[in-house]
C-alpha cells in the first residue's frame, strides 16, 4: 500500500515562506504524475500544482511565481516551496500521486495544515 506523509505546514506570517514535504513510501519514480492540492475551510479542494513524470509543471493561476514544486528521487520526496504567502493561502495542503497501470490509482496523504496569518 502506498503511503504519502506531509510536513512542513505551520504558522506564518503574510509575506513568510514554507516548504512543504511529502514522503512516499516507495520512489516516487513510479508514479506517473504527483503533486499538491489544497482544501480551504468551507471550500472544495483545489489543485496547487502538478508535476507529470515526462512533462512541464503546471500551476494555478493564483500561485504562480510564488510557489515552486519540486522533487528528490533519491530520498523519494516531493516538495512545494511558498513564498509570499497570503492569508488566502491558508488551507490544508495534500500531496497526491497518480500511477496509471491498467487505470488510474491515486493515492493521498492526511494533509498538513498551513496557516497565514499575522
Amino acid at each position: 500500500q502506498v503511503q504519502l506523509v506531509e510536513s512542513g505546514g505551520g504558522l506564518v506570517q503574510p509575506g513568510g515562506s514554507l516548504r512543504l514535504s511529502c514522503a512516499a513510501s516507495e520512489s516516487i519514480f513510479r508514479f506517473n504524475v504527483m503533486g499538491w492540492h489544497r482544501q480551504a475551510p468551507g471550500k472544495q479542494r483545489e489543485l496547487v500544482a502538478i508535476m507529470p513524470s515526462g512533462g512541464s509543471t503546471t500551476y494555478a493561476d493564483f500561485v504562480k511565481g510564488r510557489f515552486t514544486i519540486s522533487r528528490d528521487s533519491a530520498k523519494n520526496t516531493m516538495y512545494l516551496q511558498m513564498n509570499s504567502l497570503k492569508p488566502e493561502d491558508t488551507a490544508v495542503y495534500y500531496c497526491k500521486a497518480i500511477r496509471v497501470i491498467t487505470r488510474p490509482y491515486e493515492y493521498w496523504g492526511q494533509g498538513t495544515q498551513v496557516t497565514v496569518s499575522s
